[in-house]
């Protein structure tokens, strides 16, 4: 089949099951095109991703490339992992969807003309692969032959020299007789062995025996035969005056000097066709050939005749000029010859066995004249023919060149080949073929180097889009993507919270500037994580000050207890990072106001979203005149944080620059979360039984989540 399926089989078994000393070849695209297909069919896109990542294979396969058959095995193997089958199941049900895609791709019509029954398609597959190995050259098919039992049981046998790959051939076959031919039939394997006779190396021969369901059939034969006999009767006596006078016309009319009556040629011509009439058809044989030797040899210019001891009797006038010694009478042909397909060793009793299938013979090279060793060896195609009376066989053949190219370097012309002779068609056809197929594979490798660019543009609009997210608030980010303008907005009430590190100044007049550095990298990063946990926006990082708002751009309820949690994480994230001066934690100050602000995007060349108001000062006086390790809040802020859980003391009445005296507060601690909650790490397995402990402890996780955290996917 296509890509050498009952061919290709699936490229090779697991090496569990590859027998000692074989070795692993290669397969087509195509297979692990439908191997991906299915899966995701049947199980989803993200099994056969899982398949992809534990078999560690690349993304995407081209059809008409060949690709090494590790790959195959270990998709293979996976997949009886993560799916939890049988290799005998996950292999019997790619056979029967490997035929349902191979109808998919284009090639239906091509299997419906293999055989009018079951027994015909089987047996037209090895010409089938052969076909096909014109344009998929490195297919490597398995060969079949069936086999009438003397209880007319029909067997299959099936040579592979690939092992365990078997159980593919049972979901084909009844794939095919359940679509074509509506029948059900049934496989079981009867025998199993290994084998030199085909090829001289051990290979699998695998004996099925095919079983046909008869209720099935024959509730639907019925109903066929019965119109067929109401047909004949309609026509009876059409045909019975047709008889009577062609019966006249043709009695005087000699045909053949043979023992029929001249009444039963004329039946038979017009009976033939009718219904089931078809099968009393008799041919007619003259007594004696009537035609030369010299003009059969040009007739059929590449044939060979030879007996049971493979001595060769007559051959064709051109197969005599390119293997010139086939014009010296009774050569050994096995001498001069090897047999490709099917892979038999070359005595009478292998090939009668495979009477039926397609042969393809190569001329050994070494007894080839010098001239002729430098080209292509030659290779033909045909099939052989056994002939009783005579005890010979023939084979009758033609050239097997996949393209003009292949026949020029050959030294052959379509001339040599005889005019009734398809292979010259075949050979144009297929060159066209070849074509379409070079131009299928820049078409896909084209394909996929978009694919391959799309999905780094994807990573870098990704990273850019992180990038811009980082500088300005996401929604402003898009408007402004989109080429919109961003109106300044004025927000009546949020909250913003300045902070800073203490005595910075004196750790950088005796610090490396590069010390600095790594100390504000480790800070910064701990309190970039917090903003994402606590969902609050970082306006702008200045040296050692850090300015954070909540409630803009995106207004929300709770903006007062997401900043406070988040200067609480603040306090606990510097207690890790180190004073490069004393290598004793830092101590950071912070301050919160709550009030109204405007803010609004600026500059054009650099974007900047700022804010502005008597707020953002007010701020920045509660984290100046704050106190080192300390939550400085004004009193807004302390109103709006009143009776949410926290804990909250009064510092008094202090003069604050710019805006006279004022009655301050210190945030302590949430009362309603741990540590580990307010920074967003998860929580422990003690934590977490601790929290099913009763009523109390649950009513403490909502207040948590909702009144102080804010909910993320629900607001305040």
């Amino acid at each position: 089949m296509p890509g050498g399926r009952v061919g290709q089989e699936l490229g090779a078994p697991p090496r569990r099951l590859l027998p000692e000393g074989s070795r692993c070849s290669n397969m087509y695209g195509f297979i692990i095109t439908c191997l991906q297909s299915l899966v995701i069919e049947k199980f989803g896109e993200e099994t056969w991703e899982k398949l992809k990542a534990s078999a560690e294979v690349q993304d995407a396969f081209m059809t008409y490339t060949v690709y090494d058959d590790i790959i195959t095995i270990k998709l293979i193997q996976e997949a009886c992992k993560v799916l939890g089958g049988s290799m005998e199941a996950i292999l019997k049900l790619f056979g029967e969807y490997f035929f349902k895609f191979c109808k998919k791709s284009g090639y239906d019509r091509m299997l419906r003309t293999l055989g009018g029954n079951l027994t015909e398609f089987i047996e037209n597959l090895d010409a089938l692969h052969s076909y096909l190995a014109l344009s998929y050259q490195e297919m490597n098919a398995p060969s079949f032959r069936m086999e009438k039992g003397a209880d007319g049981k029909m067997l299959l046998h099936y040579y592979s020299d690939r092992s365990g790959l078997h159980h593919i051939i049972p979901g084909v076959i009844e794939a095919v007789a359940k679509d074509f031919f509506d029948i059900d039939v049934t496989m079981d394997i009867l025998d199993m062995s290994k084998e030199e006779e085909r090829t001289g190396k051990k290979e699998e021969h695998v004996v099925f025996l095919v079983v046909q369901k008869s209720q099935r059939q024959m509730r639907r034969a019925k109903p066929n035969r019965l119109q067929d006999n109401q047909d004949i009767q309609r026509d009876q006596g059409v045909l019975e005056a047709a008889f009577l006078r062609m019966k006249e016309k043709y009695l005087s009319v000699s045909v053949c000097p043979v023992k029929k009556s001249h009444w039963e040629i004329v039946r038979n011509i017009v009976m033939f066709g009718k219904g089931h009439l078809v099968n009393t058809f008799v041919p007619v044989y003259p007594e004696r050939l009537s035609i030369e030797q010299k003009t059969f040899c040009n007739a059929f210019p590449f044939h060979i005749v030879f007996d049971e001891s493979l001595r060769l009797k007559q051959a064709g006038v051109n197969i005599q000029k390119y293997v010139l010694r086939l014009q010296t009478q009774k050569i050994q042909l096995d001498e001069y010859f090897s047999i490709i397909h099917p892979q038999v060793t070359f005595n009478i009793f292998s090939i009668c066995k495979f009477i039926n299938s397609q042969f393809v013979l190569k001329a050994q090279r070494e007894r080839m004249p010098e001239a002729w060793k430098s080209p292509p060896a030659l290779k033909l195609r045909g099939q052989m023919i056994w002939m009783e009376s005579v005890r010979c066989l023939m084979y009758l053949c033609s050239p097997k060149p996949r393209s003009l190219q292949e026949l020029e370097e050959r030294k052959m012309h379509l001339p040599d080949v005889a005019p009734h002779d398809t292979t010259r068609d075949l050979i144009l056809l297929n060159q066209q073929r070849l074509a379409e197929i070079e131009l299928s594979n820049q078409l896909e490798r084209k394909r996929e180097e978009l694919r391959v660019l799309s999905k780094h543009l994807a990573i870098e609009k990704k990273n850019t889009e992180t990038l811009l997210y980082a500088m300005l608030p996401e929604h402003v980010a898009n408007e402004l993507k989109e080429g919109k303008k961003v109106a300044a907005g004025e927000f009546k009430t949020y909250t913003i919270l300045f902070s800073d590190v203490v005595t910075f100044t004196n750790i950088c007049a005796a610090c490396q500037p590069i010390q600095i550095v790594k100390m504000l990298n480790s800070m910064y990063s701990k309190f970039d994580r917090l903003t994402s946990v606590r969902e609050v926006y970082n306006v702008e990082t200045i040296g050692d000050a850090y300015m954070v708002v909540g409630g803009v751009p995106v207004p929300i309820g709770s903006h007062a207890q997401r900043v406070a949690n988040f200067a609480l994480g603040m306090r606990i994230s510097a207690k890790e990072v180190m004073n490069p001066i004393t290598g004793e934690p830092i101590q950071i100050r912070v301050g919160i106001h709550t009030g109204p602000v405007l803010a609004g995007v600026v500059g054009d060349k650099m974007p900047w979203y700022c804010l502005f108001g008597d707020t953002v000062n007010t701020a920045s006086r509660m984290e100046s005149h704050g106190l080192p390790d300390k939550v400085h809040l004004s009193p807004t802020a302390y109103s709006a944080l009143e009776n949410q859980g926290f804990e909250i003391i009064e510092r008094g009445e202090i003069e604050v620059k710019g805006k006279g005296k004022m009655t301050t507060y210190f945030l302590i601690r949430n009362l309603n979360a741990s540590e580990d909650e307010i920074m967003g790490r998860p929580q422990s397995l003690l934590d977490r039984k601790g929290e099913h402990k009763g009523k109390a402890t649950s009513q403490r996780w909502d207040i948590f989540s909702t009144n102080n955290l804010g909910c993320v996917s629900c607001g305040p």
